[in-house]
């Protein structure tokens, strides 16, 4: 519990260890028993075939709601299965109060099909700062954590990008055409160019994570939605790299971003990115 007198920056301090212990256990309670095991009415479809929810997903955001909850007290939690049930959740993000912004299963349609590509992400924001942040697969059993002035660490180890390969393409994840406009595939377009390696992205959250790595060297994404790019972004910035928006700002959790964005290995990469994305606008 958060003292009266007690900073954020304090809480996480003290209590960092104590969040990242509910995101595992959110996970061996609720995740992990059903993985490769999901009957069929544990899912179901949320806007379409491509876009599924289970089970898993609405139990471990309630888990981690009441859990974070309890952690700092007068915070919020803003959960992607709550903003789906009631998107006027989502203006909390905007506000004063501290805010907890979760995705349970970031990557559901990789769990659905027993792929372990999915992930928990959990981030702590205040006005729009995303100041703490906790990625954990744990299919994988890895936990990349990060606060803001502090690093980066992937199961206690630092974290660094590093920069691309000069003398091999760069290696970009991006989002899959079903889910881009008109507007946005042409933007993407300006990927498919000599020296850039576009792919398909996998979860957001361990995409991030393989940036904060150095496995990849930049993403291309054309959505907004807080709890995928909140826990990746500020670890990607821990570890030494850059993001940036269509219109050559950061990317902003609250909303109104220029899309597509990108965060890279550096500010250099992100900046190199940013043009391919914006030369056939």
């Amino acid at each position: 519990m958060i003292e009266e007198t007690e900073t954020i920056e304090e809480f996480l301090a003290r209590r960092s260890a104590d969040v990242e212990e509910a995101v595992r256990k959110a996970a061996a309670a609720e995740i992990m028993p059903r993985f490769r095991r999901l009957a069929e009415h544990e899912v179901d479809q949320k806007s379409g075939p491509h876009d599924l929810v289970t089970d898993a997903d609405r139990l471990t955001e309630r888990y981690l709601t009441e859990a974070l909850g309890a952690l700092l007290p007068g915070s919020v939690v803003v959960g992607e299965e709550a903003v789906h049930a009631d998107p006027a959740v989502y203006e909390a993000i905007r506000g004063d109060a501290p805010v907890w912004i979760v995705d349970p299963v970031d990557g559901t349609r990789q769990f659905v099909h027993g792929d372990p590509g999915f992930c928990t992400l959990v981030a702590l924001a205040r006005r729009g700062v995303v100041l703490a942040s906790w990625t954990y697969a744990p299919a994988r059993d890895q936990l990349a954590t990060a606060i803001r002035g502090a690093g980066a660490r992937l199961d206690g180890r630092p974290l660094r990008c590093g920069t691309p390969d000069p003398d091999r393409p760069l290696r970009v994840a991006t989002s899959h055409p079903d889910y881009t406009t008109k507007e946005q595939k042409h933007a993407l377009l300006g990927l498919w160019t000599d020296g850039v390696e576009p792919r398909p992205c996998g979860a957001a959250g361990l995409e991030y994570l393989a940036i904060a790595q150095g496995e990849l060297d930049a993403t291309a994404f054309c959505w907004e939605a807080a709890w995928d790019h909140a826990a990746g972004l500020l670890l990607v910035e821990e570890a030494g790299g850059a993001h940036l928006t269509r219109s050559g700002e950061p990317f902003r959790v609250t909303g109104g971003n220029a899309l597509p964005f990108t965060a890279a290995r550096d500010a250099a990469t992100a900046r190199r990115v940013r043009g391919l994305l914006t030369e056939r606008a």
